[in-house]
């Protein structure tokens, strides 16, 4: 398997604007068909009652998986929050089939949203952890594909040695020069990682 290569911030946030622009041409598209259709025809109640009312609720969604994309474009550990806002995002698409299966049942007179609607109390936390396992479980795949030299773009890693003093006891405690130590040496990570996408765009 081949080097796992992130993609860029700049590539995610175009990739997602398009796909946002898509959206509102197509509403755009739609309002202007919407002149050429019979009055209370099936077309235009569709669309009045599945893409203008849940506009803003579409472009919410949008908006939330665009952030969350970014997140995940970013190194770890700043990636963290990503699956947590997709998660959430989830949730907002469960509202907008309810809102889709509350039409159906209104035009066709069917009983679907009820059942649903009863579903979503188990479904709505159930797609929840799913979604937050999910982003986790492939942030920690993408960390497990990255290259484990030392030496990594001809940096070297930094490490630290604390001498310990005369009376100083041996325990599995650490000491609080060497929770700084590693401290500083996780921001050097950091740093270092932004400083590889940079140069990867």
């Amino acid at each position: 398997m081949g080097q796992h290569r992130n993609r860029s911030l700049s590539w995610v946030f175009v990739s997602r604007m398009i796909g946002i622009i898509c959206f509102l041409i197509i509403v755009v598209l739609a309002k202007i068909l919407e002149n050429f259709t019979s009055p209370g025809g099936i077309y235009q109640r569709a669309v009045e009652n599945l893409l203008f009312a849940n506009f803003w609720l579409l472009l919410l969604i949008a908006v939330i998986f665009l952030v969350a994309d970014l997140f995940m474009a970013i190194p770890f550990p700043l990636n963290l929050p990503g699956p947590i806002i997709r998660a959430i995002g989830s949730v907002f698409c469960v509202a907008l089939l309810l809102s889709i299966f509350q039409w159906i049942d209104s035009t066709a007179g069917t009983n679907i949203y009820q059942i649903f609607w009863l579903l979503s109390f188990v479904l709505v936390p159930l797609i929840f952890f799913i979604v937050l396992l999910t982003g986790y479980l492939e942030i920690v795949w993408q960390l497990s594909l990255q290259p484990k030299a030392s030496m990594e773009d001809g940096i070297a890693v930094i490490t630290a040695d604390y001498p310990k003093a005369d009376n100083q006891t041996v325990s599995d405690a650490k000491s609080w020069d060497e929770i700084g130590a590693e401290f500083r040496l996780m921001l050097y990570d950091v740093l270092r990682r932004f400083r590889q996408e940079i140069k990867r765009k």
